[in-house]
Parts: C-alpha cells; sequence; structure tokens
C-alpha cells in the first residue's frame, strides 16, 4: 500500500515560523517534523511515499532526496495551484497504481496502529476508513458519530457547547479504494472533510471509523507545537532522541559547551557545537538547536529555540518559540508563547508576552516593547 502525504499547506497558524519553514519541516526535537512521521509510516510496512507539496517544496526533497537513505520510494508532486485536501491527493493519483491507499495530514503526530487499521479497512470492506480519535473538547472539532459496527452515520460541524453527541473527531488518516477517486474533479480545489466524506455518504457507500486511543495531536497552533515537544520529552510517544544522554534524561550533541550546573533536571535537549556560560540555567523541556550561544545568568525553560541563536545576559525565557539565526541582547523577557520569527534581533531590555508574534527579519530597538 502507498501512502500520500499531505505536505502543501502554509502553515498559517504557525506563523511566523513557517514563512521560511514549510510546517512539516519544522524541528521536532532537533530534526524536521516530517523524518518522524516518515519512519511512523516505515514501521508500518510502508515503503512508498507520495509528497503531495506546494509551499516551499524544494526543502522537502534537498532534505529526504529519493528516499533511499530510509529504503524507501518518495515521490514529490506539485500543486501549480492549492488542491485542498482531495483536490491535492487527486493530483497524484496517476502515482496510485489503482490500488487501495492511505492518506495523511502532514502536521499530525501519531501512534496509530496503522497496520491494524489497514486490517480493519479490509475486513469492514470499506470504500473509506477514516481514523477518529477522542478529545475532551467536542465542541472545538467536527465531529464523527459511529454506529454499533463502527460506519460512519454523519459528519457533523462544530457542536455548541453541551450538544456534543460524541467525542470523536477526524483524526486525519485515511484508506480510500480506488474507485472513489473518479467522484473527484479534476484540477479544482475540493476538500476531504467539506466535499468528498459527506457525499460519498450520500451516496451509500461504505464509509467506516476507525478509533483509536492511542497518542494523536493536531500540531498546528504555537501550543500544540510546543506540547508537542513536550510529550516528546515526556515519552509519551516513541521517539528515538538524535544526542547521546550525558545525565538523566538530558540530552547533548557533540561539541556542546556545557557544564552540570547549567541543569537542574531533565528532560533537556540540545544540539550539537551550542556554547553555554556557566551561569546558564536551562530547565526541563526545553530543547535547543545547533550553534546557539548562551551568555551568562540567563534562564530557558518550556521553550524551543532553533539553531544559530545568540542570547544575551540575564534573559528570561519561558513557554516560547525562537526560530533561526535570532539574536537577543541582555535583559530580555520573553514567555507566555511568544513566538520570534527568523533571523529577527530583539534588543535589550524587551518585555514579549501573552503569545505576541515578532515576524522575520525584524529589528526591535531596546526598551521598544513591555507587552
Amino acid at each position: 500500500m502507498k501512502a500520500v502525504i499531505l505536505a502543501g499547506g502554509e502553515g498559517t497558524r504557525l506563523r511566523p515560523i513557517t514563512y521560511l519553514n514549510p510546517k512539516p519541516m519544522l524541528p521536532l526535537v532537533n530534526r524536521p517534523f516530517m523524518e518522524k512521521f516518515v519512519l511512523w509510516i516505515k514501521s508500518h510496512k510502508i515503503e512508498d511515499i507520495i509528497f503531495s507539496t506546494g509551499y516551499l517544496q524544494g526543502i522537502f526533497k534537498s532534505y529526504f532526496g529519493d528516499g533511499s537513505r530510509y529504503k524507501m520510494k518518495f515521490i514529490y508532486v506539485q500543486e501549480k495551484e492549492p488542491l485542498d485536501t482531495c483536490g491535492g491527493v487527486k493530483n497524484v493519483e496517476k502515482y496510485l497504481d489503482g490500488n487501495s491507499f492511505m492518506v495523511f495530514n502532514g502536521d499530525i503526530l501519531s501512534s496509530i496502529d496503522l497496520t491494524e487499521m489497514a486490517a480493519f479497512h479490509k475486513r469492514k470492506r470499506a470504500d473509506i476508513t477514516i481514523s477518529l480519535t477522542r478529545v475532551e473538547n467536542p465542541e472545538s472539532y467536527g465531529l464523527v458519530p459511529v454506529d454499533k459496527e463502527s460506519r460512519v452515520m454523519q459528519f457533523l460541524e462544530k457542536p455548541e457547547r453541551g450538544e456534543a453527541t460524541t467525542d470523536l473527531i477526524n483524526a486525519g488518516i485515511y484508506i480510500i479504494e480506488p474507485d472513489i477517486m473518479g467522484l473527484v474533479p479534476k484540477g479544482k480545489r475540493y476538500s476531504f472533510e467539506r466535499d468528498l466524506f459527506p457525499d460519498v455518504l450520500d451516496k451509500g457507500y461504505k464509509v467506516f471509523g476507525y478509533v483509536s486511543d492511542e497518542y494523536w495531536l493536531d500540531v498546528g497552533t504555537p501550543r500544540k507545537y510546543l506540547m508537542a515537544h513536550w510529550d516528546v520529552l515526556y515519552k509519551k510517544i516513541n521517539f528515538k532522541f538524535p544526542y547521546k544522554e550525558v545525565m538523566e534524561n538530558i540530552y547533548i550533541g557533540e561539541d556542546t559547551e556545557y557544564s552540570k550546573n547549567n541543569f537542574v533536571s531533565g528532560p533537556v535537549v540540545i544540539g550539537e557545537k551550542t556554547r553555554m556560560e556557566s551561569s546558564v540555567k536551562i530547565m526541563p523541556l526545553t530543547v535547543i538547536g545547533d550553534d546557539c550561544r548562551i551568555s551568562g545568568g540567563t534562564e530557558i525553560s518550556e521553550s524551543i529555540i532553533f539553531g544559530s541563536c545568540k542570547i544575551g545576559e540575564k534573559c528570561l525565557i519561558k513557554r516560547a518559540i525562537i526560530s533561526n539565526n535570532v539574536k537577543i541582547d541582555d535583559n530580555v523577557i520573553i514567555e507566555d508563547y511568544a513566538v520570534i520569527g527568523d533571523n529577527s534581533k530583539i534588543g535589550k531590555n524587551n518585555i514579549l508576552k501573552n503569545g505576541v508574534k515578532i515576524g522575520i527579519n525584524s529589528n526591535i530597538a531596546p526598551g521598544q516593547i513591555s507587552f
């Protein structure tokens, strides 16, 4: 069975860090998010992947190549115009060889058992199988109720508070029989969720829901992106850390300068060739990339710092995302889900809080912001 990964979106909810980095290629514990995705698929013996791309396509191909280093086969198909989820799959149809196939939204982190899902699809003789997961607050999602045989009954828009009849939502993984694609218009924007799925249900096709209680997260906002890192660090999902464990739950890359006094406890991950002065404090749930420089008196916790960043003295960074090549001067506070875009400079004595987003290539003068 082949896999189609939908990786063409612009990641607007994660801007500014997705202006120069396609969302599926953002780092997850210092490795591209999509690499974890690919290895998960491979673990279920799916070795042919078609990437449906659009935005910044070249970054995917330059990193993954033809897939041979993973002992897989990769094909890249770029959308000339945005075609939405189902339209993107229609655009790669000729590579599917007339067989059933899997479709993945490219921004989910999951450990759903794809092998069992495929067996379920076969047992049910389904035309479409949709992965479903349970959520605590179903009012925030479109809902997918199923009957006692797991057949999808309907697709519901976001319900009013207290009116939800199920806690099952679409988890963004589908198995589809090839003849279904004959219902999809070619070269037009067309959605699985809003167009194809309701249409095939109305036409009487067999649409089943595969319910899984395995780990699942839609990594589509800064909060969820941070949460994905915290969940990996807490080992809620299987993940191979890229560096040696030098202390308990503290993983550090080669040629990084540090002292044991820099750390209170793990989990912490720090990349290669990063330098921390002796009075720096790195608190739990922190991930720091390669080639960073962190000056004395600075404290970092529950944050993600990409590569090639320079952080001055006596800064406080907590629950924040700092993208590539950012320079932060002394006495800066960045916390409470603030996001700093690539190549920005933050002058001394700024306070960036409350989810503020600083765009790419910004230059914030000293003391300019107290938010």
